[in-house]
């Protein structure tokens, strides 16, 4: 008995999963190519009376269209998911993808990617991806100085990209050394399509950023150069400004050297002034000294001769008395 209802459970889980062992989905579109006013028809074919999700992605890859329908009896659908409008930021020219979901068959999809441009000559060529890839890094930055390097990342003019991770799994930078360092886990995301790492160096010379993007199948190279120095030229910027400061500060003292020396040059003078002032008074003091002397002069000269008389009077006399 428990046999049978072992094999009865098995049965049901083999007739379970028989559909999803045949299950398919199939879709197309009316043209590849389209531009303003055309319609996108979509068909195909999944299961019957099955519930399919469509979405139409933009370039930038936002889903611009989403729309839910029902196949016939028979699996077929056929739906026209929208008329080209006129082209604006909502709706650019570029590469668009058509995406159809599965809601009974374990979510499985099928995409196909359409071209929506200005001609009116609609020709079905292939429909290519081109992802650019734009990497913005300073000149020359400092050793053990943190510095930021940008990356976009664009498809037919719009940014493209959300996970950095997966969208720049491969990137890496090459040391003046020769070595290559990984940088896939260091990316953050400023906006889509937009992203930035902060990177310091640790030896001196060229270092290259090597940025590689990967999105839909398309990959896409960008490479910038950095050089870094012992310092960064805002570190010599401020040693000149430093410089220019002590010049500053050394004119002032050379102004006030020369102010003081000014004074002083007029305290010479004034002292040279003064000393030739006290000169001709000196020369004047002699001058009168001189003048006085000869007075003198003049007049002990009479009295040393009226004296010296009288000594020669008196000698005289007493020679006589003897």
């Amino acid at each position: 008995m428990k046999l049978q209802i072992l094999f009865s459970v098995l049965i049901v889980l083999l007739l379970v999963q028989v559909p999803n062992s045949f299950s398919e989905l199939e879709l197309f579109t009316n043209s590849k190519v389209y531009s303003t006013e055309h319609s996108l028809q979509v068909y195909g074919k999944g299961l019957p009376e099955e519930n399919l999700i469509i979405r139409l992605f933009a370039p930038d890859e936002t889903i611009t269209k989403f729309d839910q329908i029902i196949t016939d009896l028979d699996g077929s659908f056929n739906y026209g998911l929208l008329i080209w409008p006129e082209p604006s930021t909502n709706f650019s020219y570029g590469t668009y993808t058509v995406e159809v979901i599965s809601t009974e068959q374990n979510g499985i999809s099928q995409k196909i990617d359409v071209k929506f441009t200005s001609t009116t000559d609609l020709v079905d060529t292939p429909v290519e991806r081109q992802v650019n890839t734009l990497v913005f890094a300073p000149e020359t930055a400092a050793i053990n100085q943190s510095f930021r390097v940008f990356v976009q990342t664009t498809s037919d003019g719009l940014l493209i990209g959300n996970d950095p991770t997966k969208l720049l799994g491969t990137t890496h930078v090459h040391l003046p050394s020769g070595l290559s360092v990984s940088l896939s886990n260091s990316f953050k995301t400023l906006h889509q399509g937009l992203y930035f790492v902060d990177y310091t160096p640790k030896e001196e010379g060229t270092h290259v950023f090597h940025v590689v993007a990967f999105s839909q199948g398309a990959t896409s190279h960008g490479s910038a150069a950095t050089t870094v120095l012992s310092q960064d030229l805002g570190g010599i910027s401020d040693q000149i400004i430093k410089l220019n400061s002590i010049l500053d500060e050394t004119s002032g003292e050379l102004d006030t050297l020369k102010s003081e020396i000014a004074g002083f040059d007029a305290t010479l003078e004034h002292s040279s002034q003064q000393i030739d002032e006290n000169i001709g008074t000196i020369s004047s003091s002699v001058k009168f000294i001189s003048e006085a002397s000869s007075q003198l002069n003049a007049l002990m000269l009479p009295i040393i001769a009226s004296i010296g008389l009288i000594v020669a009077l008196q000698i005289t006399i007493l020679a006589r008395r003897r």
